[in-house]
C-alpha cells in the first residue's frame, strides 16, 4: 500500500489507515477477540500500518485489543489512540487535566503493550482545561519519550491554533465523508496553512456510504446510530440519493460504492489519510483496495456537481454530543 505523510510532522503511514472502534464497542456486540485480532493482523498484511483506538472504546477493551494483536510486529506499526473523557466513560463528561493526561498515558501503554504512544489525541476538547496546558503536558511527554506526536480530535479552529503554538500538532480527526463536508469550510484551510494532516474518521457515513444500509435496516439496540438524527428512517430515505449517485460512478469503473466514497476522500489532499473500520474480512479487503482507484480531475468534478444537488438529512449527531464538537 502506498504511503502518505501526516502534514509536516514526518508521521509516515499508509494511505489508509483502520478504525478499530467498532470491533468493541459503539456498533453493537463486541466482535469475538479471536477474530479481532484475526482482522487487524490481516489489514496489517494488506499493508496498513496505521491503527487508531481510545481508552473510551470500550472502555479500555478496545486498546488491550490492540496490544494483543499488534504486539508481533509492533516497531512495523503506528498506534494513536486518545484521552480526554472521566474514567473513558464518554458519557461521564471530559478531563483533559493534566494529571489525568499522564495517568491514561502510563494506562495504555501497559494495555497497548509497548513503551510509546505513536500519536496521542485529545478526543475532544474540556472546555474546563486551557489548550495550552493539554499541549504543554503532550509536550513533556514526548520530551519523555513515551509519546512520539500530539493530536486532536474535533477540535475547533481556535483550538488547534493554541495547542500549535506551543506543541506542533500532527493530526486532527474529525468526521469527513461525502455526506459530511463541514471541515471544508474552515477547518482544511487552517490545517494547510500549519501543515497538520487530517484523519477522517467515519469516511463511509458509518456505513451509510457502502450501500449496505437502506429505510428499513435495524441496528441492535446498543449500536450508536439509534441515537443519530441522520440514521432516522426518514433521513435514511432522503438520503439514499447520494448512495444511488455513488453507485452509479462505481458501476462505470467496475469498483464498489465504498471504495468511490473513499477514493473521492484521499483524492482531496494528499495528508489525508481515512480510517475505515469494519468487522469483516471481505470489506477490509474492499476498502484498502480504494487505496489503488484513482480518479481523475473529470472524475472528482462530475461527483461535485452530481453531489452538490443533493441536500443531505439530518444531523450527525444528537445535540448534546455535538455541543462536544469544534470548540
Amino acid at each position: 500500500m502506498k504511503k502518505r505523510k501526516l502534514g509536516n510532522s514526518g508521521l509516515e503511514v499508509s494511505a489508509m489507515g483502520l478504525g478499530c472502534m467498532g470491533l468493541s464497542f459503539g456498533y453493537g456486540p463486541a466482535t469475538d477477540t479471536k477474530e479481532a485480532v484475526k482482522l487487524i493482523r490481516a489489514a496489517f498484511d494488506m499493508g496498513v500500518t496505521f491503527f487508531d483506538t481510545a481508552e473510551a472504546y470500550g472502555p479500555f477493551v478496545n486498546e488491550v485489543l490492540l496490544g494483543e494483536a499488534l504486539e508481533p510486529f509492533r516497531d512495523e506499526v503506528v498506534i494513536a489512540t486518545k484521552f480526554g473523557f472521566k474514567g473513558g466513560l464518554p458519557t461521564v463528561g471530559m478531563d483533559s487535566r493534566p494529571g489525568n493526561i499522564r495517568s491514561v498515558a502510563e494506562a495504555a501503554l501497559k494495555r497497548l503493550r509497548t513503551d510509546r504512544i505513536d500519536l496521542y489525541y485529545q478526543h475532544r476538547v474540556d472546555p474546563n482545561v486551557p489548550m495550552e496546558d493539554v499541549a504543554g503536558t503532550v509536550k513533556d511527554l514526548i520530551k519523555e519519550g513515551k509519546v512520539k506526536h500530539f493530536g486532536l480530535s474535533e477540535a475547533g479552529m481556535q483550538s488547534i491554533r493554541k495547542a500549535h503554538a506551543v506543541q506542533p500538532v500532527a493530526a486532527l480527526q474529525s468526521e469527513y465523508s461525502l455526506w459530511w463536508r463541514e471541515p471544508e469550510q474552515e477547518i482544511l484551510p487552517v490545517l494547510e496553512e500549519l501543515g497538520i494532516g487530517f484523519v477522517p474518521f467515519s469516511p463511509l457515513g458509518k456505513g451509510f456510504l457502502t450501500g449496505a444500509i437502506n429505510e428499513n435496516t435495524k441496528f441492535d439496540a446498543t449500536d450508536f446510530r439509534n441515537i443519530v438524527p441522520r440514521f432516522s428512517e426518514d433521513a435514511r430515505k432522503a438520503n439514499q440519493a447520494l448512495v444511488d449517485l455513488l453507485a452509479k460512478i462505481a458501476q462505470q469503473k467496475n469498483v464498489t460504492p465504498a471504495q468511490i466514497a473513499l477514493a473521492w476522500l484521499l483524492a482531496q489532499k494528499p495528508w489525508i489519510v481515512p480510517i475505515p473500520g469494519t468487522t469483516k474480512l471481505h470489506r477490509l479487503q474492499e476498502n484498502m483496495g480504494a487505496a489503488d482507484i484513482v480518479l481523475t480531475a473529470d472524475d472528482l468534478a462530475g461527483i461535485e456537481d452530481a453531489a452538490s444537488k443533493i441536500t443531505i438529512e439530518g444531523a450527525r449527531y444528537p445535540a448534546n454530543l455535538q455541543a462536544r464538537v469544534g470548540k
